[in-house]
Protein backbone atom coordinates (compact mmCIF):
# COMPACT_ATOMS: atom_id res chain seq x y z
CA UNK A 1 0.00 0.00 0.00
CA UNK A 2 1.17 3.57 -0.76
CA UNK A 3 0.71 6.79 1.63
CA UNK A 4 1.11 10.12 0.27
CA UNK A 5 2.06 13.08 2.11
CA UNK A 6 3.60 10.90 4.92
CA UNK A 7 6.23 12.67 6.61
CA UNK A 8 8.28 9.90 7.88
CA UNK A 9 11.86 10.09 6.34
CA UNK A 10 12.43 7.43 3.77
CA UNK A 11 15.23 5.20 4.54
CA UNK A 12 18.90 5.93 3.40
CA UNK A 13 20.12 3.83 0.52
CA UNK A 14 22.80 2.02 1.71
CA UNK A 15 24.44 1.40 -1.90
CA UNK A 16 24.21 5.70 -2.25
CA UNK A 17 26.03 6.04 0.72
CA UNK A 18 28.74 3.52 -0.10
CA UNK A 19 29.47 5.23 -3.42
CA UNK A 20 29.05 8.88 -1.50
CA UNK A 21 31.82 7.03 1.12
CA UNK A 22 34.26 6.54 -1.33
CA UNK A 23 33.96 9.02 -3.91
CA UNK A 24 34.72 11.17 -0.37
CA UNK A 25 37.78 9.46 0.46
CA UNK A 26 39.86 11.95 -1.87
CA UNK A 27 38.80 14.74 0.39
CA UNK A 28 40.93 13.06 3.26
CA UNK A 29 43.97 13.31 1.18
CA UNK A 30 43.39 16.98 0.67
CA UNK A 31 42.65 17.75 4.30
CA UNK A 32 46.05 15.68 5.30
CA UNK A 33 47.80 17.80 2.87
CA UNK A 34 46.23 20.82 4.75
CA UNK A 35 46.80 19.55 8.46
CA UNK A 36 50.21 18.14 7.99
CA UNK A 37 51.47 21.20 6.84
CA UNK A 38 50.58 23.03 9.89
CA UNK A 39 53.00 20.74 12.05
CA UNK A 40 55.42 20.63 9.33
CA UNK A 41 56.12 23.48 8.78
CA UNK A 42 58.01 24.35 11.96
CA UNK A 43 60.28 21.45 10.89
CA UNK A 44 60.66 22.43 7.54
CA UNK A 45 61.79 26.17 8.67
CA UNK A 46 64.51 24.84 10.51
CA UNK A 47 65.93 21.97 8.33
CA UNK A 48 65.93 23.98 5.02
CA UNK A 49 66.24 27.48 6.50
CA UNK A 50 63.55 29.41 5.02
CA UNK A 51 61.92 32.50 6.90
CA UNK A 52 58.31 33.86 6.78
CA UNK A 53 57.22 34.34 3.73
CA UNK A 54 58.66 31.59 2.13
CA UNK A 55 56.44 29.13 4.69
CA UNK A 56 53.42 31.89 4.08
CA UNK A 57 54.20 30.74 0.02
CA UNK A 58 54.92 27.21 0.78
CA UNK A 59 51.44 27.10 3.18
CA UNK A 60 49.59 29.30 0.56
CA UNK A 61 50.38 28.02 -2.60
CA UNK A 62 48.24 24.71 -2.81
CA UNK A 63 45.39 27.15 -3.16
CA UNK A 64 46.77 29.42 -5.86
CA UNK A 65 47.28 25.88 -7.91
CA UNK A 66 44.17 24.51 -6.52
CA UNK A 67 42.41 27.45 -8.27
CA UNK A 68 43.95 26.01 -11.41
CA UNK A 69 42.66 22.65 -10.87
CA UNK A 70 39.38 23.67 -10.23
CA UNK A 71 38.96 25.55 -13.63
CA UNK A 72 40.09 22.36 -15.32
CA UNK A 73 37.89 20.13 -13.30
CA UNK A 74 34.24 21.35 -14.55
CA UNK A 75 35.45 20.77 -18.30
CA UNK A 76 37.08 17.55 -17.90
CA UNK A 77 34.52 15.79 -15.68
CA UNK A 78 32.21 16.79 -18.47
CA UNK A 79 34.15 15.44 -21.07
CA UNK A 80 35.07 11.94 -19.26
CA UNK A 81 32.81 11.95 -16.25
CA UNK A 82 32.62 12.07 -12.40
CA UNK A 83 34.52 8.98 -11.71
CA UNK A 84 37.52 9.25 -13.81
CA UNK A 85 37.98 12.47 -12.16
CA UNK A 86 38.32 11.03 -9.11
CA UNK A 87 41.19 8.87 -10.34
CA UNK A 88 42.70 11.93 -12.22
CA UNK A 89 42.97 13.45 -9.18
CA UNK A 90 44.00 10.27 -6.86
CA UNK A 91 46.84 10.22 -9.15
CA UNK A 92 47.72 13.82 -9.16
CA UNK A 93 47.95 13.79 -5.29
CA UNK A 94 50.33 10.70 -5.54
CA UNK A 95 52.36 12.41 -7.42
CA UNK A 96 52.59 15.75 -5.31
CA UNK A 97 53.00 13.60 -2.64
CA UNK A 98 56.09 11.54 -4.06
CA UNK A 99 57.69 14.85 -4.75
CA UNK A 100 57.43 16.14 -1.70
CA UNK A 101 58.46 12.97 0.62
CA UNK A 102 61.82 13.14 -1.60
CA UNK A 103 62.34 16.88 -1.98
CA UNK A 104 66.03 17.64 -1.00
CA UNK A 105 65.71 21.50 -1.52
CA UNK A 106 63.14 24.23 -1.02
CA UNK A 107 62.29 24.20 -5.30
CA UNK A 108 61.42 20.26 -5.20
CA UNK A 109 59.27 21.01 -1.93
CA UNK A 110 56.99 23.57 -3.70
CA UNK A 111 57.09 21.87 -6.96
CA UNK A 112 55.64 19.26 -5.28
CA UNK A 113 52.92 21.40 -3.36
CA UNK A 114 51.97 22.83 -6.28
CA UNK A 115 50.79 19.54 -7.77
CA UNK A 116 48.96 18.36 -4.91
CA UNK A 117 47.49 21.89 -5.91
CA UNK A 118 45.93 21.05 -8.50
CA UNK A 119 44.60 17.26 -7.41
CA UNK A 120 43.29 20.05 -4.69
CA UNK A 121 41.07 21.71 -6.95
CA UNK A 122 39.80 18.66 -9.00
CA UNK A 123 39.08 17.15 -5.68
CA UNK A 124 37.08 20.01 -3.98
CA UNK A 125 34.39 20.30 -7.23
CA UNK A 126 34.17 16.80 -8.19
CA UNK A 127 33.79 14.86 -4.82
CA UNK A 128 30.35 16.87 -3.96
CA UNK A 129 28.99 16.87 -7.11
CA UNK A 130 29.64 13.01 -7.43
CA UNK A 131 27.51 13.02 -4.61
CA UNK A 132 24.86 15.65 -4.55
CA UNK A 133 24.11 13.56 -8.00
CA UNK A 134 23.88 9.63 -6.88
CA UNK A 135 21.94 10.59 -3.81
CA UNK A 136 18.05 11.47 -3.20
CA UNK A 137 16.62 15.17 -1.97
CA UNK A 138 15.96 12.95 1.20
CA UNK A 139 19.61 12.39 1.94
CA UNK A 140 21.45 14.49 -0.27
CA UNK A 141 22.86 16.78 2.69
CA UNK A 142 24.13 14.21 5.10
CA UNK A 143 26.12 12.48 1.41
CA UNK A 144 27.17 15.59 0.11
CA UNK A 145 28.52 16.77 3.00
CA UNK A 146 31.12 13.66 3.62
CA UNK A 147 33.32 15.23 1.35
CA UNK A 148 33.34 17.83 3.79
CA UNK A 149 34.20 15.20 7.03
CA UNK A 150 36.85 13.67 5.41
CA UNK A 151 38.25 16.75 4.86
CA UNK A 152 38.26 16.86 8.35
CA UNK A 153 39.35 13.55 9.57
CA UNK A 154 42.27 13.82 6.81
CA UNK A 155 42.93 17.49 8.64
CA UNK A 156 42.62 15.35 11.85
CA UNK A 157 45.08 12.56 10.27
CA UNK A 158 47.88 15.34 9.21
CA UNK A 159 47.85 17.06 12.77
CA UNK A 160 48.47 13.14 14.57
CA UNK A 161 51.05 12.48 11.72
CA UNK A 162 52.72 15.89 12.84
CA UNK A 163 53.02 14.50 16.43
CA UNK A 164 54.05 11.13 15.63
CA UNK A 165 56.55 12.11 12.74
CA UNK A 166 57.71 14.55 15.17
CA UNK A 167 59.84 12.31 17.25
CA UNK A 168 62.34 11.06 14.25
CA UNK A 169 65.41 12.97 13.37
CA UNK A 170 64.37 16.75 11.98
CA UNK A 171 65.62 15.40 7.37
CA UNK A 172 63.22 12.44 8.01
CA UNK A 173 60.57 13.16 9.74
CA UNK A 174 58.69 16.11 8.03
CA UNK A 175 59.41 14.16 4.68
CA UNK A 176 57.80 11.38 6.38
CA UNK A 177 54.58 13.66 6.99
CA UNK A 178 54.29 14.72 3.32
CA UNK A 179 55.17 11.78 1.68
CA UNK A 180 52.78 8.85 3.52
CA UNK A 181 50.15 10.68 2.03
CA UNK A 182 50.96 8.67 -1.80
CA UNK A 183 49.87 5.11 -0.34
CA UNK A 184 45.82 6.55 -0.11
CA UNK A 185 46.48 8.07 -3.13
CA UNK A 186 47.32 4.86 -5.39
CA UNK A 187 44.94 2.99 -3.27
CA UNK A 188 41.67 5.27 -4.14
CA UNK A 189 42.75 5.90 -7.96
CA UNK A 190 42.00 1.92 -8.14
CA UNK A 191 39.02 1.80 -5.79
CA UNK A 192 37.05 4.10 -7.50
CA UNK A 193 36.29 2.37 -10.63
CA UNK A 194 34.35 -0.03 -8.87
CA UNK A 195 32.02 3.09 -8.40
CA UNK A 196 29.03 3.23 -10.80
CA UNK A 197 29.37 6.86 -12.87
CA UNK A 198 26.88 9.80 -12.24
CA UNK A 199 23.50 9.40 -13.52
CA UNK A 200 23.10 12.33 -14.07
CA UNK A 201 26.18 12.44 -16.50
CA UNK A 202 24.99 9.66 -18.15
CA UNK A 203 21.61 11.13 -19.36
CA UNK A 204 23.89 13.91 -20.43
CA UNK A 205 26.15 11.74 -22.46
CA UNK A 206 22.43 10.34 -23.94
CA UNK A 207 23.24 6.79 -22.10
CA UNK A 208 19.84 6.64 -21.01
CA UNK A 209 19.54 3.00 -20.27
CA UNK A 210 22.90 3.12 -17.95
CA UNK A 211 21.63 6.16 -16.14
CA UNK A 212 17.95 4.05 -15.59
CA UNK A 213 20.14 0.98 -14.24
CA UNK A 214 22.68 3.31 -11.91
CA UNK A 215 19.55 4.36 -10.59
CA UNK A 216 17.63 1.22 -9.77
CA UNK A 217 20.57 0.37 -7.47
CA UNK A 218 20.87 3.70 -5.61
CA UNK A 219 17.04 4.43 -5.29
CA UNK A 220 15.12 2.82 -2.77
CA UNK A 221 12.27 1.36 -5.33
CA UNK A 222 11.34 1.42 -8.28
CA UNK A 223 9.28 4.25 -8.23
CA UNK A 224 11.44 6.56 -7.09
CA UNK A 225 14.24 5.73 -9.83
CA UNK A 226 11.87 6.08 -12.44
CA UNK A 227 10.69 9.74 -11.29
CA UNK A 228 14.65 10.52 -10.54
CA UNK A 229 15.09 9.59 -14.20
CA UNK A 230 12.48 11.99 -15.44
CA UNK A 231 13.50 14.51 -13.86
CA UNK A 232 16.75 14.32 -15.23
CA UNK A 233 15.77 13.73 -18.49
CA UNK A 234 13.32 16.66 -18.30
CA UNK A 235 16.54 18.81 -17.11
CA UNK A 236 18.72 17.76 -19.75
CA UNK A 237 16.83 19.02 -22.28
CA UNK A 238 14.92 15.90 -23.11
CA UNK A 239 11.47 14.41 -23.37
CA UNK A 240 9.88 12.55 -20.15
CA UNK A 241 9.08 10.00 -22.88
CA UNK A 242 12.54 9.46 -24.47
CA UNK A 243 13.20 5.49 -24.84
CA UNK A 244 15.91 4.52 -22.77
CA UNK A 245 17.32 2.13 -25.19
CA UNK A 246 18.11 4.99 -27.63
CA UNK A 247 21.78 6.54 -26.94
CA UNK A 248 20.99 10.06 -28.01
CA UNK A 249 23.96 12.28 -29.39
CA UNK A 250 23.87 15.34 -28.05
CA UNK A 251 27.68 16.81 -28.13
CA UNK A 252 26.92 20.61 -26.69
CA UNK A 253 25.95 18.53 -23.54
CA UNK A 254 28.12 15.94 -23.79
CA UNK A 255 31.22 18.42 -23.65
CA UNK A 256 29.87 21.39 -21.74
CA UNK A 257 29.37 23.43 -24.75
CA UNK A 258 28.22 26.97 -24.15
CA UNK A 259 28.13 26.54 -20.52
CA UNK A 260 30.73 29.49 -19.99
CA UNK A 261 28.50 31.52 -22.44
CA UNK A 262 25.24 31.05 -20.17
CA UNK A 263 27.00 31.02 -16.95
CA UNK A 264 29.04 35.11 -17.92
CA UNK A 265 28.51 36.77 -20.87
CA UNK A 266 24.57 36.10 -21.18
CA UNK A 267 23.05 34.54 -18.13
CA UNK A 268 19.52 34.84 -17.36
CA UNK A 269 18.22 36.21 -13.94
CA UNK A 270 17.79 33.48 -12.02
CA UNK A 271 21.04 31.46 -13.21
CA UNK A 272 22.86 35.21 -12.30
CA UNK A 273 21.41 35.04 -8.62
CA UNK A 274 22.46 31.15 -8.62
CA UNK A 275 26.02 32.44 -9.62
CA UNK A 276 26.33 35.68 -7.26
CA UNK A 277 24.61 32.72 -4.38
CA UNK A 278 27.48 30.57 -5.38
CA UNK A 279 30.45 33.01 -5.46
CA UNK A 280 29.41 34.62 -2.45
CA UNK A 281 29.07 31.80 0.14
CA UNK A 282 32.97 30.54 -1.26
CA UNK A 283 34.09 34.18 -1.12
CA UNK A 284 32.91 34.71 2.69
CA UNK A 285 33.79 31.11 3.35
CA UNK A 286 37.58 31.62 4.17
CA UNK A 287 37.26 35.69 4.85
CA UNK A 288 35.96 34.21 8.45
CA UNK A 289 39.73 33.37 8.84
CA UNK A 290 39.18 28.91 8.81
CA UNK A 291 42.13 28.58 6.99
CA UNK A 292 44.51 31.08 9.35
CA UNK A 293 43.34 28.58 12.31
CA UNK A 294 43.64 25.49 10.91
CA UNK A 295 47.33 26.20 9.27
CA UNK A 296 48.60 28.67 11.96
CA UNK A 297 46.94 27.43 14.86
CA UNK A 298 50.45 26.16 16.58
CA UNK A 299 51.82 29.88 15.95
CA UNK A 300 48.23 31.29 17.61
CA UNK A 301 49.09 28.89 20.70
CA UNK A 302 52.63 29.81 20.68
CA UNK A 303 50.85 33.98 20.94
CA UNK A 304 48.49 32.71 23.45
CA UNK A 305 51.55 31.39 25.88
CA UNK A 306 51.90 27.79 24.95
CA UNK A 307 55.56 27.02 24.59
CA UNK A 308 57.22 23.88 23.89
CA UNK A 309 56.78 21.89 20.36
CA UNK A 310 54.80 19.16 21.92
CA UNK A 311 52.13 21.06 23.67
CA UNK A 312 51.77 23.40 20.12
CA UNK A 313 51.03 20.16 18.14
CA UNK A 314 48.88 18.16 21.21
CA UNK A 315 46.86 21.59 21.40
CA UNK A 316 46.72 21.35 17.21
CA UNK A 317 45.27 18.17 17.78
CA UNK A 318 42.41 19.51 19.87
CA UNK A 319 41.38 21.64 16.64
CA UNK A 320 41.03 18.69 14.43
CA UNK A 321 39.31 16.54 17.04
CA UNK A 322 36.85 19.43 17.25
CA UNK A 323 36.20 19.96 13.75
CA UNK A 324 35.80 16.11 13.24
CA UNK A 325 33.25 15.62 15.95
CA UNK A 326 31.45 18.72 14.79
CA UNK A 327 31.27 18.13 11.20
CA UNK A 328 29.77 14.93 11.55
CA UNK A 329 27.18 16.53 13.91
CA UNK A 330 26.35 18.89 10.87
CA UNK A 331 26.70 15.65 8.46
CA UNK A 332 23.40 13.71 10.70
CA UNK A 333 21.26 16.98 10.91
CA UNK A 334 21.83 19.22 7.75
CA UNK A 335 18.98 16.87 6.42
CA UNK A 336 16.66 17.60 9.01
CA UNK A 337 17.00 21.72 10.23
CA UNK A 338 18.08 22.51 6.71
CA UNK A 339 21.49 24.90 5.22
CA UNK A 340 20.21 28.49 6.12
CA UNK A 341 19.25 27.71 9.55
CA UNK A 342 22.63 25.67 10.28
CA UNK A 343 24.24 28.47 8.31
CA UNK A 344 22.81 31.42 9.78
CA UNK A 345 23.49 29.73 13.27
CA UNK A 346 27.03 28.88 12.49
CA UNK A 347 27.95 32.34 11.34
CA UNK A 348 26.53 33.92 14.61
CA UNK A 349 28.38 31.37 16.76
CA UNK A 350 31.86 32.50 14.42
CA UNK A 351 31.18 36.19 14.95
CA UNK A 352 30.96 35.33 18.90
CA UNK A 353 33.91 32.79 19.39
CA UNK A 354 36.56 35.32 16.81
CA UNK A 355 35.72 38.25 19.36
CA UNK A 356 36.52 36.43 22.09
CA UNK A 357 39.71 35.63 20.70
CA UNK A 358 41.22 38.54 19.54
CA UNK A 359 40.37 40.66 22.97
CA UNK A 360 42.22 37.54 24.52
CA UNK A 361 45.05 37.26 22.46
CA UNK A 362 44.75 41.52 22.73
CA UNK A 363 44.95 41.21 25.93
CA UNK A 364 48.32 38.81 26.04
CA UNK A 365 50.10 40.92 23.61
CA UNK A 366 49.71 43.84 25.73
CA UNK A 367 50.86 42.23 28.84
CA UNK A 368 54.39 42.04 30.67
CA UNK A 369 53.49 38.69 32.28
CA UNK A 370 51.66 35.56 32.11
CA UNK A 371 47.56 35.72 31.90
CA UNK A 372 46.74 32.17 32.64
CA UNK A 373 43.06 32.91 31.85
CA UNK A 374 43.53 34.61 28.90
CA UNK A 375 45.90 31.71 27.61
CA UNK A 376 42.67 29.55 28.63
CA UNK A 377 39.85 31.37 26.90
CA UNK A 378 42.09 31.80 24.10
CA UNK A 379 42.08 27.96 23.16
CA UNK A 380 38.55 27.43 24.68
CA UNK A 381 37.54 30.34 22.01
CA UNK A 382 39.42 28.74 19.02
CA UNK A 383 37.59 25.06 19.22
CA UNK A 384 34.35 27.12 19.78
CA UNK A 385 34.83 28.71 16.51
CA UNK A 386 35.99 25.71 14.91
CA UNK A 387 32.96 23.66 16.54
CA UNK A 388 30.87 26.73 14.99
CA UNK A 389 32.29 27.07 11.95
CA UNK A 390 31.78 23.24 11.28
CA UNK A 391 28.33 23.06 11.84
CA UNK A 392 27.86 25.17 9.18
CA UNK A 393 30.06 27.33 6.82
CA UNK A 394 32.31 24.26 6.87
CA UNK A 395 30.07 21.67 4.76
CA UNK A 396 27.47 23.90 4.23
CA UNK A 397 29.30 25.81 1.62
CA UNK A 398 30.13 22.63 -0.39
CA UNK A 399 26.34 21.10 -0.09
CA UNK A 400 24.87 24.60 -1.49
CA UNK A 401 26.88 24.76 -4.35
CA UNK A 402 26.91 21.59 -5.69
CA UNK A 403 23.08 21.40 -5.32
CA UNK A 404 21.35 25.03 -6.97
CA UNK A 405 23.12 24.83 -10.74
CA UNK A 406 20.93 23.48 -13.14
CA UNK A 407 22.37 20.14 -14.45
CA UNK A 408 23.51 21.49 -17.63
CA UNK A 409 25.90 24.05 -15.52
CA UNK A 410 26.44 22.26 -12.46
CA UNK A 411 30.11 20.87 -13.20
CA UNK A 412 31.73 24.28 -14.34
CA UNK A 413 29.36 26.55 -12.21
CA UNK A 414 30.83 24.60 -8.94
CA UNK A 415 34.19 24.68 -10.36
CA UNK A 416 34.20 28.55 -10.79
CA UNK A 417 32.79 28.54 -6.95
CA UNK A 418 35.87 25.75 -6.30
CA UNK A 419 38.01 29.11 -8.08
CA UNK A 420 36.68 31.88 -5.82
CA UNK A 421 37.16 29.19 -2.56
CA UNK A 422 40.56 28.35 -3.30
CA UNK A 423 41.54 31.97 -4.14
CA UNK A 424 40.23 33.41 -1.02
CA UNK A 425 42.20 30.33 0.93
CA UNK A 426 45.16 31.08 -0.74
CA UNK A 427 45.22 34.97 0.00
CA UNK A 428 43.91 34.62 3.74
CA UNK A 429 46.90 31.84 3.99
CA UNK A 430 49.69 33.54 2.10
CA UNK A 431 49.10 36.97 4.31
CA UNK A 432 48.14 35.86 7.71
CA UNK A 433 51.91 36.01 9.20
CA UNK A 434 51.98 39.46 7.00
CA UNK A 435 48.66 40.96 8.40
CA UNK A 436 49.28 40.08 12.18
CA UNK A 437 52.63 41.33 12.14
CA UNK A 438 51.11 44.24 11.01
CA UNK A 439 48.02 44.91 13.15
CA UNK A 440 48.59 42.31 15.88
CA UNK A 441 47.29 39.14 16.11
CA UNK A 442 44.60 40.08 18.00
CA UNK A 443 43.48 42.79 15.41
CA UNK A 444 43.53 39.91 12.70
CA UNK A 445 40.77 37.93 14.85
CA UNK A 446 38.72 41.13 15.37
CA UNK A 447 38.69 41.90 11.39
CA UNK A 448 37.95 38.26 10.62
CA UNK A 449 35.03 38.85 12.77
CA UNK A 450 33.62 41.74 11.11
CA UNK A 451 34.11 40.46 7.75
CA UNK A 452 31.81 37.36 9.25
CA UNK A 453 28.96 40.08 9.93
CA UNK A 454 29.40 40.83 6.37
CA UNK A 455 28.68 37.46 5.69
CA UNK A 456 25.89 36.85 7.60
CA UNK A 457 24.22 39.52 5.83
CA UNK A 458 24.39 38.08 2.55
CA UNK A 459 23.23 34.71 3.75
CA UNK A 460 20.83 36.37 4.94
CA UNK A 461 19.73 38.12 1.95
CA UNK A 462 20.65 35.58 -0.47
CA UNK A 463 20.52 32.44 0.53
CA UNK A 464 17.31 30.93 -0.13
CA UNK A 465 16.81 26.92 1.78
CA UNK A 466 17.09 23.93 -0.53
CA UNK A 467 16.11 21.29 1.99
CA UNK A 468 13.86 18.44 0.76
CA UNK A 469 13.64 19.98 -2.94
CA UNK A 470 14.72 17.75 -5.79
CA UNK A 471 18.13 19.39 -7.71
CA UNK A 472 16.32 18.98 -10.96
CA UNK A 473 13.49 21.69 -8.43
CA UNK A 474 15.87 23.75 -7.22
CA UNK A 475 16.41 26.31 -9.88
CA UNK A 476 12.83 27.71 -9.34
CA UNK A 477 13.90 28.57 -5.97
CA UNK A 478 16.28 31.56 -7.55
CA UNK A 479 13.44 32.51 -9.85
CA UNK A 480 11.37 35.48 -8.87
CA UNK A 481 7.66 34.70 -7.71
CA UNK A 482 8.07 31.13 -7.60
CA UNK A 483 7.00 29.03 -4.68
CA UNK A 484 8.65 25.57 -4.69
CA UNK A 485 7.03 23.29 -2.26
CA UNK A 486 9.14 20.07 -1.53
CA UNK A 487 7.84 16.80 -3.24
CA UNK A 488 6.05 14.61 -1.60
CA UNK A 489 7.44 11.57 -1.02
CA UNK A 490 6.10 8.34 -1.83
CA UNK A 491 6.63 5.94 1.18
CA UNK A 492 5.66 2.08 0.42
CA UNK A 493 4.50 0.19 3.33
Amino acid sequence: MEIEGKKEQPKLNKYALGCAIVASLISIIFGYDTGVMSGASIFIKEDLKLNDTQIEILAGILNVCALVGSLLSGKTSDMIGRRYTIVVASLIFFVGAILMGYSPNFAILMTGRCIAGLGVGFALMIAPVYSAEISSSSHRGALTSLPELCITLGILIGYISNYAFAKLPLKLGWRMMLGVAAIPSIGLAFGILKLPESPRWLVLQGRLKDAKEVLFVVCDSKEEAQSRFIDIKVAAGLSENCDEDVVIPSQKAATGAGVWKELLIRPTPTVRRIFIAACGIHFFQHLTGIEAVILYSPRIFKKAGVVGKQKLLLATIGVGITKAIFILTATCYLDRFGRRKLLLISVGGVITSLSILGFCLTMVDHSKKELLWALSLSIISTYIYVAFFSIGLGPITWVYTSEIFPLRLRAQGACIGVAINRGMNAAISMSFISIYKAITIGGAFFMFAGFSTLAGLFFFFFLPETKGKALEEIEMLFTKGSDVQPRTEVVTV
